[in-house]
């Protein structure tokens, strides 16, 4: 569905050879953040935003990919709010 994100687990030991290195290449690698953007009218292809590039996969090479749902609001990085984690990264450089 549009607008929906979600962390790369990983890519399943079924694919192999060619497949996999184009998913690599691509940038679908354990911890990559990816967003669903648009789907075709029957729903597939399906367009995703990979590390700020637009690429379109198939449901039979989507399944391959295993993810982890974000929930709405949670950003990449696992935390809500904008600037979350800020505070902790400002109180370290203070205690050094």
């Amino acid at each position: 569905r549009p607008g929906r994100k979600a962390r790369v687990v990983r890519i399943s030991p079924v694919c192999q050879g060619l497949q996999r290195r184009r998913l690599m290449d691509l940038g679908i690698v354990p911890g990559t953040v990816v967003e669903a953007q648009m789907a075709a009218m029957g729903g597939d292809p399906v367009a995703y935003l990979v590390r700020g590039a637009l690429i379109a996969l198939r449901r039979e090479q989507a399944e391959l990919i295993q993810v982890d749902p974000l929930e709405e609001g949670e950003t990449p990085e696992g935390t809500a709010g904008a600037n979350a984690g800020g505070d902790q990264a400002a109180a370290r450089r203070e205690a050094s």
